[in-house]
């Protein structure tokens, strides 16, 4: 069973330059010059930046969330510069810190649950109108009657809650766990880097607010954070779309040919084909066909002696071992494929599948209702020896594959100076011995 998105290290790789962005500008942020305009220009730069990743990458959640913290540190910053600057609080510091409060959990309730859908600009009007009209009919308000909208925003509070759990007002504080729980639920049920960026950069924000009148160098290193948050999970997730596949989660074809450049003089390359895989689709359908692309790709990933897999094309694999040659690589590529013709894989009855989604989705994983099928791959192996360059390699691996397929399939053919050999015995011998 693979491990889910959220417990893989790799997945918060996002978090490292927010983390150490904001630390920096910390410690060289005076509390005395928090306010200045100078520290209100890279919360500023990094905001127009992410906005415009946003826009070519078609992000407009992340788009409407950034502008968001933008403003909210835009009027945090102005109202912080005036109380270090005068040492004392203006009358509207209560109204617009407590407006900020209410707005930032809100908006990313919206935004951050609000699916993506339509074109780009339908997208973004639509969101811009739902929040420009709430924001206007609450700036209407603040502005005609500020103490009415100052009590409703801080004065109000629920019997049943307790008053001193929080450092914020009650009701700010009830949105900002609300909108935590349902964007935890989000990342955990659609991980993905952005949806994680989302939830680190609301409690970051979170727990900011209380503290930015008492450590003002605070509001520009977090609101760094929280725009960088959401600015590398973006580019992270465009990564991955350039070099991952989205099906089987493996490494793509680009990622394989980068990695190829930069192997040594000694490696092993395993080209791996799914056996019958095109009258296997036209036999069960495309959702089983990708079923066993999952499959085949999951014990490809466990691979031993140092392999790595990608996902080549269609139904075809890669494998590289660094540093050894095929001899000591067929152990372990002899042994993956036994893993793979041993698995008996559950087709699921799509006839009989609920149509109700919710019972659908429960009931993934479980095993199928359908046939019970067996996976068999051919895998065919060539080393650096045999040819000067890595795309020469690949073809002499590619012989070798066939050289698989005409023995009968599901088996391992390794391609070297004296030919086509079988590695069940004397080549799996030598991978043994060099071990």
């Amino acid at each position: 069973m693979r491990t889910h998105l959220l417990r893989q290290p790799s997945h918060y790789l996002f978090v490292l330059p927010a983390v150490l962005v904001a630390l920096g500008l910390w410690a060289a942020t005076p509390a005395a010059e928090a306010g200045s305009s100078v520290h209100r220009l890279l919360p500023m730069v990094l905001a127009c930046l992410g906005v415009g990743l946003a826009l070519i990458y078609n992000r407009v959640r992340a788009l409407c969330l950034m502008l968001a913290i933008a403003l909210a540190f835009a009027l945090l910053h102005g109202v912080v510069g005036t109380f270090l600057r005068d040492g004392v609080v203006s009358a509207q510091t209560p109204l617009i810190f407590h407006a900020v409060s209410w707005w930032l959990p809100l908006l990313f309730l919206l935004h951050g649950l609000w699916p993506e859908r339509g074109r780009l600009r339908q997208d973004l009007l639509l969101r811009g109108v739902v929040s420009g009209t709430a924001l206007g009919i609450f700036l209407l308000l603040a502005t005609q009657v500020p103490d009415g909208m100052q009590a409703l925003l801080s004065d109000r509070h629920l019997a049943w809650l307790p008053s001193d759990w929080n450092a914020l007002a009650q009701l700010p504080a009830l949105l900002f766990l609300i909108t935590t729980v349902a964007l935890a639920v989000q990342a955990w049920r659609r991980p993905r880097p952005l949806h994680t960026a989302l939830l680190i950069a609301l409690l970051c924000l979170w727990w900011l607010l209380p503290r930015v009148f008492v450590s003002p160098a605070l509001l520009p290193a977090v609101s760094c954070m929280a725009l960088l948050l959401i600015v590398s999970a973006m580019l992270q997730e465009a990564f991955h779309m350039a070099f991952r596949d989205e099906l089987t989660g493996l490494p793509g074809r680009r990622a394989f040919n980068e990695y190829l450049q930069r192997v040594g003089a000694t490696y092993t390359i395993a080209m791996v084909d799914v056996d019958h895989f095109k009258r296997f689709n036209d036999t069960h359908g495309h959702d089983a066909g990708d079923d066993v692309l999952k499959l085949v790709a999951a014990r490809l990933a466990e691979v031993g002696g140092g392999g790595r897999a990608f996902r080549y094309g269609g139904e075809e694999f890669a494998l590289v071992f660094l540093d050894r040659p095929a001899p000591a690589c067929v152990a372990a590529v002899e042994e993956v494929r036994a893993t793979i013709e041993g698995v008996r894989m559950h087709l699921r009855d799509r006839a009989a599948r609920s149509r109700d989604d919710a019972v659908g989705q429960l009931q993934r994983g479980r095993g199928g209702n359908g046939a019970v099928v067996q996976v068999t791959v051919s895998i065919g192996v060539a080393d650096s020896r045999v040819a000067d360059s890595p795309q020469a390699v690949i073809k002499a691996a590619d012989q070798a594959l066939y050289a698989a397929k005409d023995a009968g399939r599901n088996c391992v053919r390794a391609l070297g100076q004296q030919g086509t050999v079988p590695v069940r015995a004397t080549a799996l011998a030598q991978g043994n011995a060099s071990r």
